[in-house]
């Protein structure tokens, strides 16, 4: 067994605090993605049912199936826009604030 597995560290604190900050910071990007997915599925269920289903009956219509279809369609789309341009921005201000300030 290596050493990191068996739970000791001969390296240091130092190598050791890093992987637990590691696996702390990936555990804390994977339940924000959680959260996001969830978010726009109730957004999706929310927006979409409100338009497409005026009438809610015992099942849906044709119609209404093709409407729920294209309005997730474009609403994950823009989601998907507006998360890219997000995080496009998070990583410029990171790189900015990196180099010692800001443009």
């Amino acid at each position: 067994m290596s050493d990191y597995s068996s739970g000791y560290n001969f390296g240091g604190a130092a190598a050791d605090s890093g992987s637990k900050k590691q696996e702390v910071m990936d555990k804390v990007r994977s339940e924000l993605a959680l959260a996001n997915a969830q978010e726009l599925i109730n957004k999706i269920n929310e927006k979409c049912y409100e338009k497409c289903v005026p009438k809610p009956g015992s099942s849906l219509s044709s119609g209404e199936q093709a409407c729920l279809s294209k309005c997730m369609d474009r609403y994950m789309e823009a989601w998907n826009v507006v998360s890219r341009a997000y995080v496009s921005r998070i990583q410029r201000e990171s790189a900015n604030q990196s180099f010692g300030g800001s443009m």
